[in-house]
């Protein structure tokens, strides 16, 4: 490897929304997230719908599905 072009890897921490914290190496020093795998819906098994300007009930009106 060349001299002097690699950026310097250090610990690192990385903080999410939910309050975990996970620690680890990485070439930037903080971190903050919004979702982790201790929060995420994939992995929990939760599922969370975020309506970004009604977005879903937009679907849910256009294909006569209701509120479920």
């Amino acid at each position: 490897m060349k001299e002097g072009i690699h950026p310097q890897y250090r610990q690192t921490v990385i903080r999410c929304a939910c309050g975990n914290v996970i620690e680890t190496g990485s070439t930037k020093e903080n971190i903050n997230v919004e979702i982790c795998s201790k929060c995420h819906p994939f992995y929990t098994g939760k599922q969370k719908l975020v309506d970004t300007g009604g977005r879903v009930e937009k679907f849910r009106k256009k294909f006569n599905l209701g509120n479920k």
